[in-house]
């Protein structure tokens, strides 16, 4: 990754089959400031083009000619010089089963096909903070190098994508588990001073998490942040009323996150 500080220091590869699309991609990116933009037309290419020069940034398309965005931003994660790479979709797909793979991936941002250059500036902002945050330090006072961080989500690149911007907090300890029942045997065993978890899960989902730690953990009043692609409000009241300290949605901005967490760490959750 190159040294960033402003959208005019961003590198880019953009994989969009359509000659027209990408051009206009990268009208709208100049708009923004971003103007380092390398263009690809299908997923292995891009691939190669990122083995061969790195870049802070990938946009593409849901659809191309040989995968599709999903596919692409899977291997991408599972290469580990690649794991932190910022990604950002760009697609008229609608359908939550298509785009779910996308949103557990640790994408920066899901952008409508067309997009407005507010989304796209949205999008950006959001992508700047996770690749170099503005304010990544916690206050003094809550003694950051020894707050412990549980993260719960069954998407191992979900949890990769939560602890970089966690770590970006100057936060070092972390543990992870794939579930609320793995969170559970976690927590009977460890203090931790923060839980942030995913709603939909197996075994054990976040909402019965929720109830378990406000029922009947030691760590009752730990706070919990909830990460979470899931849309309906029903349920989303009924976490809330479980006790959740706040939910944000997949994709996240880097920079609410910071703001949540030293709202929850500072209030006492």
């Amino acid at each position: 990754m190159s040294f960033v500080n402003t959208l005019q220091d961003i590198s880019v590869v953009l994989v969009e089959p359509s000659l027209i699309q990408a051009r206009l991609i990268q009208e709208h990116l100049a708009k923004q400031g971003v103007v380092m933009v390398r263009h690809v037309c299908q997923g292995q290419e891009a691939l190669v083009e990122l083995e061969r020069a790195p870049v802070d940034l990938l946009i593409s398309a849901m659809y191309l000619p040989d995968m599709s965005g999903s596919d692409l931003i899977t291997q991408i994660r599972e290469a580990p010089f690649l794991a932190d790479l910022a990604f950002i979709l760009i697609s008229s797909e609608t359908r939550p089963q298509v785009l779910e793979p996308v949103r557990q991936s640790g994408a920066s941002a899901i952008l409508p096909k067309p997009f407005t250059d507010f989304q796209l500036a949205t999008a950006l902002r959001a992508t700047l903070e996770y690749i170099a945050p503005t304010n990544n330090a916690l206050p003094i006072e809550l003694d950051f190098d020894a707050l412990r961080v549980l993260i719960v989500d069954d998407s191992r690149s979900a949890r990769h994508f939560i602890r970089h911007v966690f770590e970006q907090l100057k936060i070092q300890n972390f543990f992870e588990a794939g579930n609320g029942k793995e969170a559970v045997a976690v927590l009977s065993e460890n203090y931790v001073d923060l839980v942030v978890t995913d709603y939909n899960m197996p075994e054990m989902d976040g909402r019965a998490l929720v109830e378990y730690i406000r029922q009947q953990s030691w760590q009752a009043s730990v706070p919990v942040l909830m990460v979470s692609s899931e849309q309906d409000e029903s349920r989303l009241a009924a976490v809330e009323q479980a006790g959740v300290s706040a939910i944000f949605d997949k994709p996240f901005d880097p920079s609410r996150v910071r703001e949540l967490v030293l709202q929850v760490l500072t209030s006492g959750g």
